[in-house]
């Protein structure tokens, strides 16, 4: 489980930056109809920032690669 979060430690810390953005979002900007598909309820907009930081994160994820012929 330790070496599984030392891999994943980008994709975890976007995920909890992503989730934290999009709470705020939600609590700042939000949707003053309700009609918004993301913004209208906080665990729509918390997810979605989630997804969105992890996906992001995961990007400076270094592969390692057991055959690489350099």
């Amino acid at each position: 489980m330790k070496s599984w979060v030392l891999n994943n430690k980008w994709v975890i810390a976007g995920v909890i930056i992503g989730a934290i953005g999009g709470f705020l979002y939600w609590q700042q900007v939000g949707c003053n109809s309700g009609t918004c598909a993301i913004t209208s309820k906080w665990h729509n907009s918390t997810g979605y920032g989630a997804l969105m930081g992890g996906l992001l994160f995961s990007l400076f994820k270094k592969e390692k690669n057991g055959n690489s012929k350099q």
